[in-house]
């Protein structure tokens, strides 16, 4: 059972998921499996995807029930998994006693060892247009036809518990108590996120807002950082052009420096606003993240989540 914790109807801070945002975000779900899928692939011999029942696989999707595989060949991916007129693939975030982050050679072995042994598992996606059937067995512990249940729960504006599945570039993927949600990179935080995997980590309980469902499609947005104010809401009030403030510096780049001011924004300081003594030595030599220094507000740009800061000299 979903933990919610708190129910509230959908407000003008949770504005609808445009169809571009969307499209980009299956764009990168779409690479991710396929690169899991073709990667050091050891295929199923007895079965192609053409011979697939897809009546029975539809049936069992749409019932939610739970069948018994067997593995018949691994990826660095997942699991290839056949049986019953059913052939799919289990990702190893769905896998309950797996540990995603190992060497490669033990990941190797770990998924070996799986080949010939039986799974209870759930079809969570399928489309037979692509001939793709995802299966999961952390979603086949919550038991038949939780699914359904969880679709009438979840509605937008819910906030809810759930445990980091995976993690990949564009984003993480909560278990919601048999259904996966994703929470997109720029849902993480109201800050710049260079990677996911800095802002949770795998088998991490997360508190979430629903920004939207699809049962058709089994698609469920999320937001983390809609849970907190949005400090770019208040910044241009609090701050005008020319003001110097505390910074903490978070990545050094070629053309500049980003730093994060105590309310959470990050903004850049672009190597074109460093004193001219500073311009032409290297970044790197002088400054490190975390490190504090005096900034100089240039601009806020609230709408388009822009600040541009310049650098004080400590001379």
């Amino acid at each position: 059972m979903v933990e919610i914790v708190q129910e509230r109807k959908q407000e003008a801070s949770i504005p609808e998921m445009d169809e571009g945002w969307w499209a980009s975000v299956l764009a990168d779900e779409e690479k991710f499996f396929r690169e899991n899928k073709e990667v050091n692939c050891k295929p199923c011999e007895s079965k192609t995807t053409s011979q697939l029942d897809w009546d029975c696989i539809k049936a069992v999707y749409a019932d939610d029930e739970v069948v018994l595989l067997e593995v018949q060949g691994y990826n660095r991916g997942g699991l290839l998994v056949q049986g019953a007129g059913i052939q799919g693939f289990v990702p190893v975030s769905h896998l309950v006693d797996f540990q995603a982050e190992v060497s490669d050679e033990v990941r190797q072995q770990k998924l070996a060892n799986y080949v010939g042994t039986s799974l209870y598992l759930k079809i969570i996606e399928c489309d037979m247009e692509s001939e793709r059937v995802v299966l999961s067995e952390r979603a086949a512990q919550a038991g038949e036809g939780k699914r359904k249940e969880l679709f009438t729960q979840l509605t937008e504006g819910t906030i809810v518990c759930g445990v980091v599945t995976n993690i990949t570039d564009f984003g993480v993927f909560v278990d919601l108590g048999g259904v996966e949600g994703l929470i997109h990179v720029s849902e993480l935080s109201w800050g710049r996120v260079e990677k996911p995997s800095h802002v949770f980590k795998v088998g991490e309980q997360v508190k979430v807002i629903v920004l939207q469902v699809n049962e058709a499609n089994s698609r469920i947005a999320l937001s983390h950082k809609r849970l907190t104010p949005n400090p770019w809401e208040r910044l241009s009030k609090i701050y005008k052009t020319g003001d110097v403030v505390s910074a903490e510096l978070t990545s050094i780049m070629r053309f500049g420096i980003f730093a994060r001011l105590d309310e959470g924004v990050e903004g850049l300081i672009h190597i074109s606003a460093f004193p001219e003594t500073l311009r032409k030595m290297n970044i790197a030599e002088h400054y490190t993240p975390g490190q504090r220094v005096q900034v100089k507000i240039l601009h806020v740009d609230a709408d388009r989540r822009r600040l541009g800061l310049g650098l004080i000299s400590e001379e």
